[in-house]
C-alpha cells in the first residue's frame, strides 16, 4: 500500500468513526498528509482515549514512537509539544466539530487555536479556493510552524495572536478549539447571517484542561440557536475565561442542565428558571429563540 492508499484508509475510518456525512471532509482528510505538519520524524503517537484517561488520574499517558508515516493514518493522537503535553488532537474529534461547522465553498472561516494547522488544511480544503481560512494560535511557535506548513495554501492566513483580542472580520464559520466559560461577544458580533459558532464551553479541572461540552451556535438575524454537539475535554483558553463563571458552569455541567441548551440570548433579562448560564452580557437558556 502506499500513503496515498493508507491515507483514503484513514478517511473512510474517521467517516464511520465521526458519523461523517460530508463527502468534502471525507475527501479533505484523505487528500492533506498529516505528516507533512508534524515535525520530522520519530512521531510520539498514543491513544486518545489513554489520554482522557491520564487526565482524570485513571491511566497512565504513554506515547510511543514511531518513523512510519503510515502509522500516523490511524484515530490517534500525535504530541507536538512534550513539555507543555500538546498533542495534535484526536481526528475523529476534529472531524466530528469540523462537520458541525457545514462549511460550503466560498465560505470565510475562523480557526482560533490551529495549532501546527494540519485542521486548519482539511477546512481549507473543505471551504476550496474560493473560501478563506484565518488561523490564529496564541503560542509563537506553533503560530510559526502552522505559517510554515500552510504556506501552500494561498487562500489560508496564520497569526499569532490572543484568542480573546483578536478581531477575524465577519466570517460564515468558526471553530474554537481551546476550551472557554462562555462564548465571547465578538465572535457573535462577526458571524454573518446564518453564521455557525463551535465552541468549547468547559469547567477548568486542572491549570491546563477543562471538560464539557462542545456547542453548535446559530445566527438567525439577532437571535442566536444553540445545541450541545459533543462532550469535550480540551486545553483551557487562558486569556477566554471568567473565573467567576467557574461556580455556576461547574453547577451546569455536574447536573447535566447545560445540555438543554437550546438558544443563546444577548437581550437583558433577569435570571429565570430557563436560563441554563446566565450572565449580564449573554445567557445560554433552554428556550428556543423565535426570530
Amino acid at each position: 500500500m502506499t500513503l496515498d492508499d493508507y491515507r483514503r484508509f484513514f478517511a473512510e475510518e474517521i467517516e464511520q468513526v465521526a458519523s461523517l456525512t460530508s463527502p468534502a471532509l471525507v475527501e479533505a482528510f484523505a487528500r492533506v498528509p498529516r505528516e507533512k505538519f508534524l515535525g520530522a520524524p520519530p512521531w510520539q503517537v498514543a491513544s486518545a482515549e489513554r489520554r482522557a484517561l491520564a487526565t482524570m488520574g485513571l491511566a497512565s499517558a504513554e506515547y510511543r514512537a514511531t518513523s512510519e508515516p503510515r502509522h500516523l493514518y490511524h484515530n490517534i493522537v500525535v504530541s507536538i509539544d512534550r513539555a507543555k503535553d500538546i498533542n495534535n488532537g484526536q481526528p475523529s474529534a476534529l472531524a466530528s466539530w469540523i462537520q458541525a461547522l457545514d462549511l460550503k465553498p466560498g465560505d470565510r472561516a475562523y480557526h482560533l487555536g490551529c495549532g501546527v494547522g494540519y485542521y486548519t488544511a482539511i477546512i481549507a480544503e473543505a471551504v476550496g479556493p474560493t473560501g478563506s481560512v484565518i488561523a490564529i494560535d496564541a503560542q509563537p511557535d506553533l503560530a510559526a510552524r502552522a505559517r510554515e506548513n500552510l504556506g501552500g495554501y494561498p487562500n489560508v492566513t496564520v497569526n499569532h495572536a490572543d484568542g480573546a483580542a483578536f478581531d477575524p472580520d465577519v466570517c460564515d464559520a468558526m471553530l474554537i478549539n481551546a476550551g472557554v466559560t462562555h462564548p465571547q461577544p465578538l465572535w457573535l458580533d462577526r458571524l454573518r447571517e446564518g453564521g455557525r459558532l463551535v465552541v468549547p464551553i468547559t469547567l477548568a479541572i486542572s491549570a491546563t484542561i477543562g471538560q464539557g461540552i462542545m456547542a453548535r451556535i446559530v445566527r438567525r438575524l439577532s437571535a442566536y440557536s444553540a445545541a450541545a454537539a459533543t462532550p469535550v475535554a480540551i486545553f483551557n483558553g487562558v486569556s477566554l475565561r471568567d473565573p467567576e463563571m467557574e461556580a455556576p458552569l461547574r453547577k451546569a455541567l455536574t447536573t447535566g442542565t447545560l445540555f438543554k441548551i437550546k438558544s443563546l440570548r444577548r437581550a437583558p433579562h433577569e435570571a429565570q428558571e430557563s436560563c441554563l448560564l446566565h450572565t449580564a452580557q449573554m445567557c445560554l437558556s433552554s428556550i428556543e429563540e423565535r426570530i
